[in-house]
């Protein structure tokens, strides 16, 4: 009985009151959500391999970039990343990358198209010969700064991605190499409670290089700590990269800071197994 006296009451003010009535049933308008997305990441790894090459020479690595991205599925972005001269940067010691693209998904499927570039300031190759007899590569390198273009496709369904690269310009600057591909096979799964492992299988098919074609696989666990992501990976290749002084024709055998001699002691197998230990964050 109380209560219906109490809601006959309050009605009754509402009606006096027209004012309060259409304050109560208002309701604050929610900000349209922006259609834009910026966001940036930085990371820190004991090694850089780029499709399973030693990019650092056994070195820490140093990586971040900055993403933008709009709700119709165009993006862009930069990443870059320290590397060592002798994995075919002569004079540089930078990786700078610039990409865009457009990419969407529909359900459990998604779409990604793009293209990327490559830029690696203060490099300067050094005249073909010296550099076939440092690394006593088959293939020859340009003169001038290093750089590579490609353009890429890749296909998502749930946790597993299917990506294909093209260059469009010679390889690195490895003469005559254009249209070398490369295909990435990936998965990376949630384990819950932060913990997530990945895979990976690659194939590099290096037009016009001896040698040069290689498959490389990777094995990895992460554990997300308060944003921050630690991992570790197990990395692989068939690359060949032999540098005991009798082989020949082995192309990932790199030499830092050396390009009229093979030196052993500052010689590596650039495609080496290894376990890449990594802390990440994406703000």
């Amino acid at each position: 009985m109380r209560k219906t006296i109490l809601a006959a009451s309050l009605a009754t003010a509402a009606l006096a009151l027209p004012g309060l009535a259409l304050a109560q049933a208002a309701a604050p308008a929610a900000a349209p959500a922006s259609p834009h997305t910026l966001t940036g990441n930085v990371g820190l790894f004991n090694s850089y391999r780029f499709r399973g090459i030693d990019q650092t020479f056994g070195k820490p690595a140093i990586q971040g970039g900055i993403d933008y991205a709009h709700s119709s599925g165009w993006y862009a972005g930069n990443w870059n990343s320290n590397v060592n001269q002798g994995a075919g940067y002569p004079g540089g010691n930078l990786e700078m990358d610039f990409y865009g693209g457009w990419k969407n998904a529909w359900g459990d499927w998604g779409l990604d198209l793009g293209a990327l570039y490559y830029y690696y300031p203060g490099t300067n190759a050094r005249p073909t010969g010296n550099i076939l007899v440092a690394n006593n590569r088959t293939g020859a390198v340009h003169t001038g700064k290093v750089d590579n273009t490609e353009l890429y496709v890749g296909g998502s369904w749930k946790f597993v991605t299917l990506k294909y690269s093209h260059a469009v310009s010679d390889y690195f600057d490895a003469p005559g190499t254009k249209n070398s591909s490369y295909v990435d096979l990936g998965a990376n799964y949630d384990l819950g409670d932060g913990w997530g492992i990945n895979g990976h299988v690659g194939h590099l098919k290096f037009k016009n290089m001896i040698n040069g074609s290689y498959t490389d696989w990777k094995l990895g666990v992460t554990k997300d700590v308060g944003g921050w992501v630690f991992g570790a990976a197990y990395i692989a290749t068939n690359a060949k990269g032999n540098c005991a002084p009798t082989a020949v024709n082995q192309v990932y055998c790199f030499t830092n800071g050396n390009f009229t001699a093979a030196v052993a002691d500052k010689s590596k197998d650039a495609g080496r197994d290894t376990v890449v230990i990594s802390v990440s964050k994406t703000f």
